[in-house]
């Protein structure tokens, strides 16, 4: 066993002992791993949790809708998040096609709803710290390198601390979807390829977040931090390789990004001995608009299934059938969604040959 709850070694050093067992080890300690290693350690389970890279890391500012703090409360980090000093925002614009409109979050008893524009390096810690507070052993830098298959069932890790064994092993590793490619689970992809770009500018631009849209793709624009201001945009027929026309007049910070968000999910969320949450289980463009929610979310939810079935209220199967029938419901209602959106921009547009598709 690993001494202490928090355990922190370099590769090079090699300083953690090989060879240990666990109730729940978690590949990646963003949002969802996080949230299902903090969900399950204070509930009484040893988990392990590996992160391959050290913290802070660099990773695109998160725009969180005021109904995630609910979930930040559950999670024991509520007051952690909202002493953080994350500019807040009342809703966002929305310009798609040739309509405008501002979608306020709502309000109670005359007080605006606020979301969070999160510095994700910031609730990365936040989060992970919690969950090395709630019990969970924490190994950072640590990479899973593969995983333990006995029998069809996934029953550990091989990583730089040596072999985890684990009655259920947690894929929350992103879109990099480590079981996909170590446990040979097939994964369905709903779209054809699309690439998102983003990056930084930094200078003054004021106003609320803004997404656009049009029959060439869409761009989101939100500023992160006083003087610094993300942007995010889609091409549906090419990439977009330079910073959208709204923030040119500013300073670039830093190089322009790109990320896969092909839409895609696993054939199997859950099954045996294993759980993917997150984007490990499934990947919709950001248009979507909820990535942390769903990780938290989905992170609650394996917590919870794992936890009652280690104490027998209901059964593994089950569990696995739960959390696989929630996975594939959110992603085909957020996949109905953004169809209808682009159809919209599709509707609206001029020209008759400006037909977006994103079917493969």
């Amino acid at each position: 066993m690993l001494a202490g709850k928090a355990v922190r070694f370099s590769r090079q050093a090699k300083a953690c002992p090989t060879g240990f067992r666990c109730d729940v080890a978690i590949v990646g300690g963003g949002p969802a791993g996080s949230a299902a290693a903090i969900w399950c350690a204070r509930s009484g389970l040893d988990v392990v949790l590996l992160e391959a890279q050290a913290f802070p890391r660099d990773h695109p500012g998160e725009s969180l809708h005021p109904g995630i703090e609910p979930l930040f409360d559950q999670l024991g980090v509520g007051d952690a998040v909202r002493a953080a000093g994350y500019l807040r925002h009342r809703g966002h614009w929305v310009q798609w096609g040739e309509t405008e409109s501002f979608e306020a979050f709502g309000e109670d008893g005359g007080r605006p709803w606020l979301g969070f524009q999160a510095w994700r390096a910031d609730l990365d810690s936040i989060l992970m710290r919690r969950a090395g507070a709630a019990g969970a052993r924490i190994l950072q830098p640590c990479r899973a390198i593969a995983a333990i298959l006995e029998g069809g069932r996934v029953v550990g890790i091989e990583s730089d601390a040596g072999e985890i064994r684990a009655r259920f092993v947690i894929d929350a590793s992103g879109s990099r979807h480590w079981l996909h490619r170590h446990a040979g689970i097939p994964m369905h992809r709903a779209s054809r390829r699309l690439i998102a770009t983003y990056g930084y500018a930094a200078g003054d631009w004021d106003g609320d977040p803004v997404l656009a849209g049009d029959r060439e793709g869409w761009t989101w624009t939100a500023r992160v931090r006083p003087d610094l201001v993300a942007w995010t945009q889609l091409g549906f027929t090419k990439l977009r390789r330079e910073p959208p026309e709204s923030v040119r007049c500013l300073k670039p910070a830093g190089p322009v990004r790109g990320a896969d968000v092909t839409w895609r999910i696993l054939d199997a969320s859950a099954g045996s001995g294993f759980f993917a949450i997150g984007d490990a289980a499934s990947v919709l463009d950001p248009a979507a608009s909820h990535g942390v929610l769903k990780a938290i979310m989905s992170g609650i939810l394996a917590g919870d299934l794992i936890v009652r079935a280690v104490r027998g209220v209901t059964t593994e199967s089950a569990a696995a059938a739960a959390c696989q029938s929630w996975t594939r419901e959110w992603f085909e209602r957020d996949s109905l969604r953004l169809r209808e959106l682009y159809a919209a921009l599709r509707d609206s547009a001029s020209s008759a040959n400006a037909r977006i598709n994103l079917r493969r």
